[in-house]
C-alpha cells in the first residue's frame, strides 16, 4: 500500500514466457496484488506464472484480443476492492520501477490517472522504437492534441494507473476488443473530466518485447481518427456513442 491505498497491477499477457519473470521479479513491494490474465497464450506464459507465485491468474478460454484482455484485467481489479490499479506489460517493455512514482501521485491526490511516456525525453528512439513507429505516434499524438485540445506527450504508451473511479466511472467495457481499446480508453478519461499526469519512462524494444506489425499499426491509427471524431461530436452534441457513457 502506499498511504493507505490498496495497488494492484495488472499484466494482459500473451506469449509472455520469456519475459514475466523478469517484470515480475522488478515488481515493487509496494504492490498489494498482480493479476495475470493469459489471452489464450501459445506458448508456457501461465505455466511461468503458476511457478512464480502470482495468486490471481486468469486463462481466457478463447483469445479475446488486447483490449477483451483488459477488460478482464480491470474487472478483475475492481472485484478486489483495490484503490490503485497499474496495467504492466509483461513484456519487460516498459520498466515495473516506476511503479511507485506513478502510485504516489494518485495515492496522494494529485491525479487520478498517470501515464508513463516513451516520447518524454528521449526513451523511444534511445530504446529502440522503430522510426515508422515514432513518427506515426508523434503524427498521431499531435493530432489528437490539437483536436481534442490537450496537450499529452504520447497517447499510445502501454503503462497505465487509475485511480478506482475512473475505472468505475467510464465505460470501458464498451471499447473494442483490439488495440485501440488503449485511445478509447483516453477518450473516455478526458470526456469524464480528468486530467493525466505523465512521468518520463525508458522503453526497450527487443525480439521478446510484443508489438504490432505494419498493418497492424495501420488498422490501429484509422481506429484512433475514428474515436477522434466521435469525441468531437460527442463534445459538440452533435451525436451519442456508447462508450462516452458515464456510469454512476
Amino acid at each position: 500500500m502506499i498511504n493507505g491505498k490498496k495497488i494492484t497491477v495488472v499484466m494482459p499477457a500473451y506469449n509472455a514466457e520469456k519475459t514475466l519473470e523478469k517484470t515480475y521479479l522488478e515488481i515493487p513491494p509496494e504492490v498489494d496484488e498482480v493479476i495475470l490474465v493469459d489471452d489464450r497464450s501459445k506458448d508456457a506464459t501461465v505455466d511461468v506464472a503458476r511457478r512464480l507465485g502470482i495468486k490471481h491468474i486468469i486463462s481466457h478460454e478463447v483469445n479475446k484480443g488486447y483490449g477483451g484482455n483488459q477488460k478482464t484485467c480491470y474487472r478483475t481489479a475492481l472485484e478486489l476492492n483495490s484503490d490503485i490499479i497499474v496495467m504492466l506489460h509483461p513484456d519487460y517493455q516498459y520498466t515495473p520501477k516506476l511503479m511507485q512514482s506513478m502510485c504516489y501521485l494518485i495515492a496522494n491526490d494529485v491525479y487520478m490517472v498517470v501515464f508513463g511516456s516513451r516520447v518524454l525525453g528521449r526513451g523511444a528512439l534511445k530504446g529502440g522504437m522503430p522510426i515508422y513507429k515514432y513518427i506515426f505516434n508523434r503524427i498521431l499524438t499531435l493530432s489528437q492534441n490539437y483536436l481534442m485540445k490537450q496537450k499529452l506527450s504520447e497517447y499510445h504508451t502501454g503503462y497505465r494507473a487509475f485511480a478506482k473511479e475512473v475505472l468505475q466511472k467510464i465505460n470501458f467495457e464498451a471499447n473494442s476488443d483490439d488495440f485501440v481499446f488503449d485511445n478509447q480508453m483516453i477518450a473516455q478519461i478526458f470526456y469524464a473530466g480528468y486530467s493525466i499526469a505523465e512521468i518520463t519512462c525508458p522503453t526497450k524494444y527487443f525480439d521478446e518485447a510484443s508489438s504490432i506489425n505494419f498493418r497492424r499499426s495501420v488498422v490501429y491509427g484509422l481506429g484512433v481518427v475514428k474515436t477522434t471524431l466521435m469525441y468531437i461530436l460527442q463534445k459538440l452534441g452533435i451525436a451519442k456513442f456508447r462508450i462516452f457513457e458515464i456510469r454512476q
